[in-house]
Formats: structure tokens, C-alpha cells, sequence
């Protein structure tokens, strides 16, 4: 993929929000997209005809983010009400509400089966709750950061968190082993590669770097963009040939995976770039930002669609280096119960109650 297939020309521009909008996500297969913001809305587009679908109100405070599944069936929401949501997505209402945070909740994800959301907080914790049981209770609580949990991903068998206190955490849900990767610096937003090889961290001295996720290696940094202050999010393309992130100038910076030079950078919004989300087969992304208007003196009531370019790539991938062996069992998180164990077919254990996290193991990376 070279520089020119990168989308860098504005399509859409979806109105609606209220307010800054926190975060801008599609779903599953890129058909259509989700944003959430200041305003305490959910919203459902469909970002290649620009229209808006269906909004999602229920929220006390700001909507930080939001993870649909893979089905679209169901979606999960979390912000400054401490709370996580779940809802249904068609008929939008709140099919059950998670408490148990003391703060506000900064991240939420599905795992692949939609049994199991994971959120991630301002009071230093992950908290795993049960979509299958009517339980508001949390299953598990990993309290061992040391500062706000700003951003996860997930694996088949793993948990991944980011953390103002410099590090990356990766708790691997069979055995109970916590790994600490400390890069020396506040992280704010983690992306997994599409291979799922390597973590992508955005941290708070302006550097993206990118870890080996089974040995914690850093292989590379990337720089030239501004991230002091805010959240900005940061992906791989969905080739894995390029690392894509906002900035607080507004701009969007795309660098090549294994050199790290700028290939392209634009300005996509007046204001900090908060959220990046690119398709998972297109040459196209989303963005969103917290851009004045004029009716709104704060905030923007809107959100960028770049680019539904009209070229393709052939995907490559220059990563695959290491293969992780995470194909243990397809039921491993799909339980009805949150704490009744399973045998999984190809693994030499049962699945019992969730294993506590005592203590990490440490990968010190930053200075």
C-alpha cells in the first residue's frame, strides 16, 4: 500500500451530537458505525450514506465509549456515571446495568462471544462482568494498576489493559498470570494488529510504540504528531502495513509499519483528535473530535468520515513473525454461568472460577 491509497479525502460529515463526540467506532464488518460523546448519547449511522440510524439515550453523565457485537445484536457502553450499559440494539432499550465502579469508566469491550464485557476505570481496575446471568456483580475485579485504566483489548485467552501508570498489562485468563510491560510513560489507548502479534500504544510524550505482545520487545516507536494531554486513539490499518493516530493539532498521521516515517498526515478537524477507527476491509476510516461550531461555542455536534476512497489494496502482512497458539477451544469464554468451569476439548484443564491476579511478571521497556 502506498502513501496515495491511505484515505485522506472527507466524505461525510455525520451531524448530530450535541457536544464533543469521545469516541467513533464500526462495527464488526465496517457496514456501519457507532459514536458516543458529551452529550450522553449513543448514536447508530450508517457512515457511507451519511445517515443517522437510531440514537441510544440513558446515560447520566458523558459517554466515553461504546463496543457492539460481532452479531450487532447487543452493545455495550460505559462513561461518567460509573456505569456499564448493555442494551439491545434493535429495540434500544438497557437490558441490564453493570455498578461496581467507584469512578468513571473509561473502556468496554465484548469478548468474541458476547458472554463476557470487560470495563476499564478511573479507580485503577478492570472489572469482568457476566451477560449471561442476570448478576449486576462484577466476576472479577483486577485492581493491581496503580493508576486509571485508560484503554483494553481482547484475545480468546487474554485480557490487555493500558494504564496511566506506564504500563501494559496482559492477564492471561487460564492460568492466572499477570505480565507488565512498563514503557515508561502514560498510555492512553492500545490496539492490537490484526494478527494479533503485536500491541500498539499511544503514549503521553507524543510516541506510539509498538510491542512484541509475547515477549514484549519493542519493535518500533513513531513520532510527529502531538499527544500531551488528551486521549487520542491510535489502530493499525487493516493490512497491517501502516499505524494510523490523531492528534491534538487535529491532524491524522499515518507512519509505515517498519521504518516509522510519516507517509501521509492531513488536518481532519480544528481541535484534538479523539478517536480514530479504520474499516476492516476498505480504504477508509472515521474520526472523531471535539471541533468548535458555532452553535455549540465548546464543542462540535459532529463527526469526520475520511475517506470512502476509491481504490483498493492487496493486504500483506510485514509482522507475522511469531504465531501465538491461542486456538485452545472456541467455548472458552462461552459459558452460561461466570463462574462454572468447562473442559475445554484442547486444553489439559478445566475452565474453573476466574484465577486471581497476585502479582505480574516485569518487561521494563521505557527508561
Amino acid at each position: 500500500m502506498t502513501a496515495v491509497q491511505l484515505p485522506k479525502q472527507k466524505v461525510h460529515v455525520l451531524e448530530g451530537h450535541a457536544g464533543a463526540v469521545l469516541a467513533a467506532r464500526f462495527n464488526s464488518n465496517g457496514e456501519y458505525a457507532l459514536s458516543c460523546g458529551k452529550d450522553r448519547t449513543i448514536r447508530l449511522w450508517n457512515p457511507h450514506r451519511g445517515i443517522h440510524i437510531k440514537t441510544y439515550k440513558a446515560h447520566g453523565r458523558e459517554v466515553r465509549d461504546v463496543h457492539v457485537t460481532q452479531d450487532n445484536s447487543k452493545l455495550c457502553s460505559c462513561g461518567g456515571d460509573r456505569q456499564v450499559f448493555y442494551w439491545d440494539v434493535s429495540t434500544g432499550h438497557v437490558v441490564r446495568k453493570f455498578r461496581g465502579h467507584d469512578s468513571e469508566v473509561n473502556a468496554v469491550k465484548f469478548n468474541e462471544y458476547a458472554s463476557v464485557v470487560v470495563s476499564a476505570g478511573y479507580d485503577k481496575s478492570l472489572r469482568v462482568w457476566d451477560c449471561k446471568s442476570r448478576s449486576t456483580e462484577p466476576i472479577q475485579i483486577i485492581d493491581t494498576f496503580l493508576d486509571s485504566v485508560m484503554s483494553i483489548c481482547l484475545t480468546k485467552t487474554e485480557i490487555i489493559a493500558g494504564s496511566v501508570d506506564g504500563t501494559v498489562r496482559t492477564f492471561d485468563i487460564r492460568v492466572g498470570r499477570e505480565i507488565s510491560d512498563n514503557l515508561g510513560q502514560p498510555v492512553n489507548c492500545i490496539s492490537l494488529s490484526n494478527d494479533g502479534n503485536c500491541i500498539l500504544a499511544s503514549c503521553l510524550d507524543s510516541t506510539l510504540r509498538l510491542l512484541d505482545k509475547s515477549s514484549g520487545e519493542l519493535l518500533q516507536e513513531y513520532k510527529g504528531h502531538i499527544c500531551k494531554s488528551f486521549k487520542t486513539d491510535c489502530c493499525l490499518t487493516n493490512s497491517d502495513a501502516h499505524v494510523a493516530g490523531g492528534s491534538e493539532d487535529g491532524c491524522i498521521y499515518f507512519w509505515d509499519l517498519v521504518d516509522a516515517s510519516v507517509v501521509s498526515s492531513f488536518r481532519a478537524h480544528d481541535l484534538v483528535v479523539t478517536s480514530v477507527s479504520y474499516h476492516p476491509k476498505e480504504s477508509c476510516m472515521i474520526t472523531s473530535s471535539v471541533d468548535e461550531d458555532s452553535n455549540f461555542p465548546l464543542f462540535s455536534t459532529r463527526f469526520l468520515s475520511l475517506a470512502l476512497c476509491l481504490w483498493n489494496w492487496e493486504l500483506h502482512d510485514p509482522i507475522r513473525k511469531h504465531s501465538i497458539a491461542v486456538e485452545l477451544s472456541k467455548e472458552l469464554w462461552s459459558y452460561s454461568d461466570g463462574l462454572a468451569g468447562e473442559l475445554l476439548p484442547h486444553a489439559h484443564h478445566a475452565f474453573g472460577p476466574w484465577p486471581s491476579f497476585s502479582g505480574p511478571v516485569y518487561n521494563n521497556i521505557g527508561p
